[in-house]
């Protein structure tokens, strides 16, 4: 398998691919989206200017806002895409569960700002504990695209996808890396590079630390995989079942608490089929603080350094297994 190009190119957050995505994608699909007070926070904006008729501003009132965009869609049929900032879901997380995932109803909830995008704003608005939430509401699926181009394909998928959804983007300008023409397909991992010695498995926005991590771990002569794994419900355990028979040892890389998102999910896949050892990069059960977001990635561990870091500890246990 040839090494997949590590460095990408610069380009618009998942946000402002996300935005962009619904104005493509609004002729292909019959769909509304219903804003609370954040259009231009979320990336929604370039939608109500193209399309105002089809945007709904539902104010500072997200759990009406679920409601609402519920009965929207058992109404006419139609989806209805929510968006809001990931630690504004908190509050409506009711409404998510009873009024959209209880009822099966056709919403997509987009969620921008999750985990350290928000950065100085601090732990208030950190929010580092969605992925777990979502994850345990039946009938929910649970996704965290990697970068804009993703992003753009994922938006397609979760349009067509016929029940409740809940999508994070994220607000700071994103690594694109994947090339165009790479499938989505939801509860489908990507296989971007097999390993022996052992696999990173990443979500969002740090997956690009995950590759960066790759690179150095391939350079050092270190047989390393990845796996992107944008859908965390349902999850791909056949690949991951694949990898624990090929390499037996993983990192999982998230912008999320290491509780209950990523990290998890491969550990309780892993339990039930190919117990293995697994190291978990993420933030370790605590709050969030005020600060740029290098500064507290750097600060929570969640850069290239700490995956290789993990990579080698994660080794040397499985050795000691042996």
């Amino acid at each position: 398998m040839n090494q997949p190009q590590l460095i990408g190119s610069s380009g618009d957050s998942l946000r402002e691919a996300f935005g962009k995505a619904l104005c493509h994608w609004a002729d292909h699909f019959a769909f509304a989206v219903f804003d609370g007070d954040v259009a231009g926070g979320t990336g929604v904006h370039h939608f109500r200017k193209a399309f105002p008729q089809r945007f709904f501003q539902c104010g500072i009132a997200e759990q009406n806002m679920m409601a609402l965009a519920a009965g929207f869609a058992r109404e006419t049929g139609e989806p209805a895409v929510v968006t809001t900032f990931a630690v504004f879901c908190m509050r409506a997380i009711e409404q998510a569960r009873l009024s959209i995932a209880y009822a099966k109803a056709n919403v997509k909830i987009v969620a921008s700002h999750p985990g350290m995008e928000v950065g100085p704003d601090g732990a208030s608005a950190q929010c580092l504990e969605d992925l777990a939430m979502f994850r345990a509401i039946p009938n929910m699926t649970v996704i965290a695209p990697v970068d804009p181009l993703q992003v753009h394909c994922a938006t397609r998928a979760i349009l067509e996808h016929p029940g409740p959804v809940y999508m994070r983007t994220g607000r700071s300008p994103a690594q694109r890396f994947l090339e165009a023409g790479q499938p989505f397909v939801i509860g489908k991992g990507q296989l971007l590079m097999a390993g022996h010695d052992v696999t990173l498995v990443a979500c969002g926005s740090v997956a690009f630390e995950a590759l960066l991590a790759l690179k150095t771990l391939r350079d050092q002569g270190t047989d390393a995989g990845l796996v992107l794994m944008p859908t965390l419900k349902p999850l791909d355990t056949e690949l991951l079942i694949h990898q624990a028979q090929s390499s037996g040892a993983f990192v999982t890389v998230e912008d999320h608490n290491q509780l209950g998102g990523l990290g998890s999910a491969v550990a309780e896949a892993l339990a039930r089929s190919v117990p293995c050892p697994i190291e978990m990069v993420g933030v370790a059960d605590r709050f969030g603080e005020s600060g740029e977001g290098d500064e507290l990635r750097h600060h929570y561990g969640l850069t290239s350094p700490a995956i290789v870091q993990a990579a080698y500890h994660v080794m040397a246990r499985k050795r000691s297994l042996d």
